[in-house]
């Protein structure tokens, strides 16, 4: 897929209110019948698919802008935050944005990281545009498999813990810059610390930044950012918001990085975000743009994917979001993205 190859994305219908304050209710508008989607739905919540396809606790369908299908397991409801997992890298994406529309960021200048300092050091090469695309060539082991070896797990919960960013951009280069696509959590906390350093904050600074410029306007209430001892917010993993507020970042994406007729991301940086990565190599979900996933779900459709199962799908050629949250077993994965996948291709 080439840029010009993208789908459009849709048109807010004229007579659907922003779901800034509330989430307008409307009805499930789908080819295979409103009541397949239900029974599709409610499958994910039986004790048998909890095996299969792991546990779901929150599944919410938008459909031209309306909630059209929310269903939750005890003891979870529409109030309770879920885990972003990474999910967070595409909320980090958004963040960019907004710095970049400020001009206080330009994604094809090298990244100014202290570790890249020394003479000759062939990673300050790296820009930010190559680190949205993990296509930094640094290399990272990102593996949750108790007992491997794992640079993810160190750097969250282990020697990197306290500086993520410092931890990850201390990896050597594994590949030349912009050579190579490897997907590591470590490469989003590197660009989340050039964000704050862009924009001169961190931790609460930096927490009231988001709210500010990116919460506050959606009408985003919930979200719950984790930041690290060094003041660096974790976009890799930490930030924890109910369905319905991730939801409202899919329609901000789903609307051109547009809200209540205000433009909040820069003009194509949604385009950008979905724009196929050059040099993949067999990432898992599929291809790779800017911090979203691509065609997981089916040509078209772009994704924010968080390990254990985390969703926000967005299929704009049915002005469709399904956010799906719960558990799931790294061998229920397959099952899970095609039951999901199916329950996107009900809306044809």
């Amino acid at each position: 897929m080439n840029p010009a190859a993208t789908p459009p994305l849709p048109s807010k219908p004229r007579d659907t209110p922003w779901p800034t304050a509330v989430w307008p209710e409307g009805e499930i508008e789908a080819a295979a019948g409103r009541q397949t989607v239900i029974e599709a739905v409610e499958a994910l919540f039986e004790p048998e698919a909890t095996g299969a396809c792991g546990r779901t606790d929150a599944l919410v369908i938008v459909q031209a802008g309306r909630l059209v299908l929310e269903r939750y397991a005890p003891p979870f409801d529409a109030a309770a935050t879920q885990p972003s997992w990474s999910m967070a890298k595409s909320l980090t994406q958004a963040l960019v944005g907004l710095a970049v529309g400020d001009g206080r960021l330009d994604i094809l200048r090298h990244v100014d990281a202290p570790e890249w300092r020394g003479a000759g050091d062939p990673r300050a090469a790296i820009t930010l545009d190559q680190l949205l695309r993990m296509s930094s060539g640094l290399a990272f082991i990102e593996d949750y498999t108790p007992g491997s070896a794992s640079d993810v797990i160190e750097m969250l919960y282990g020697a990197g813990r306290a500086d993520t960013a410092a931890y990850a951009a201390s990896r050597p280069l594994a590949h030349p810059p912009g050579a190579f696509m490897a997907y590591a959590s470590g490469t989003t906390n590197i660009v989340s610390r050039a964000l704050g350093a862009a924009l001169g904050l961190k931790g609460e600074g930096f927490a009231a930044f988001m709210r500010e410029r990116l919460f506050q306007p959606l009408g985003m209430t919930s979200p719950i950012p984790k930041f690290d001892a060094a003041g660096t917010f974790i976009g890799s993993s930490f930030c924890f918001c109910t369905p319905r507020d991730f939801a409202r970042l899919g329609l901000l994406y789903l609307r051109d990085g547009i809200w209540e007729g205000r433009r909040v991301l820069p003009e194509g940086w949604v385009d950008y975000a979905r724009t196929p990565t050059w040099r993949q190599h067999g990432a898992a979900d599929g291809p790779y743009g800017a911090h979203w996933w691509l065609d997981t779900f089916g040509p078209g459709v772009f994704s924010a994917n968080g390990y254990d199962g985390q969703f926000i799908i967005l299929r704009p050629d049915r002005d469709l979001i399904i956010v799906r949250n719960g558990r799931m077993p790294a061998e229920a994965r397959e099952a899970l993205i095609n039951r999901l996948t199916e329950i996107v291709a009900f809306f044809d």
